[in-house]
């Protein structure tokens, strides 16, 4: 890897690594290869950018002390909040990069399958470096983690026929799962998450910060009456939460 992509990749990794996300390197061509002109990054082919996931750790790490912190009411949609506070410390880190973000609502993504947590993680963003471009970056392919046609058939019939039941995520074995209150929170529609969490809810007054992610949702499972137990992490942020 080009030593700048791969210096900038460790300072970025510094900044959400803690908190249960990865990242990855690629050019926009890669992704404009995949997809019909109306769908492509209007960016030159060798720009830089940066996809980001969270791993079953994020729960943990990130969106329960993000939850703690007094300075985020009003709430809307916890997670995508969480999300774009994250990617706004990356933006405010390399001011003078120029860096522009996609978040996970802003564009199309299909089934995905990790070759450590299967499907038990999430694509959450896209970092775009317009004033970076790297001709050279490899493009490594990525792993064809269900390679049988009959394992994809059985995939995709599990995430569009059977998603309430979790059991497509298990599509190769992950080494980590989401947990149990994680299933239930993600199980909870969002308009019942702040009072699952026994936090109030949002007032009436606009909320600028992000908007709703409007994803399927499921139906609510059988959970414990008190929330308390939710919001005590053993890992907390290492910076003071922006309002």
């Amino acid at each position: 890897m080009e030593p700048r992509v791969a210096e900038l990749k460790q300072k970025i990794e510094d900044i959400l690594c803690p908190f249960g996300f990865e990242i990855y390197p690629f050019q926009v061509a890669w992704y404009n290869e995949l997809l019909p002109p109306a769908f492509h990054l209007p960016l030159p082919g060798p720009t830089l950018a940066f996809l980001v996931l969270s791993t079953p750790a994020m729960f943990d790490q990130a969106l329960k002390p993000f939850l703690e912190s007094h300075y985020l009411q009003p709430l809307t949609d916890p997670v995508d909040q969480c999300v774009g506070y994250h990617l706004r410390r990356v933006i405010e880190r390399f001011p003078e990069l120029q860096m522009e973000v996609i978040a996970d609502y802003e564009h199309i993504a299909g089934v995905c399958i990790h070759p450590r947590f299967g499907g038990w993680f999430a694509i959450r963003g896209v970092v775009l470096l317009p004033g970076i471009t790297v001709p050279d970056l490899p493009h490594r392919k990525p792993p064809d983690c269900v390679p049988a046609r009959a394992d994809r058939i059985t995939l995709l019939e599990g995430f569009n026929f059977h998603w309430r039941d979790w059991t497509y995520r298990d599509a190769v074995t992950p080494q980590e799962r989401y947990s149990e209150e994680q299933k239930a929170y993600f199980s909870t529609p969002p308009a019942e998450r702040l009072a699952l969490l026994g936090l109030a809810q949002p007032s009436e007054e606009p909320n600028t910060t992000l908007p709703e992610c409007p994803f399927p949702m499921l139906t609510k499972p059988q959970i414990p009456s008190k929330a308390g137990s939710w919001l005590s992490p053993s890992v907390s942020p290492t910076v003071s939460p922006v309002p």
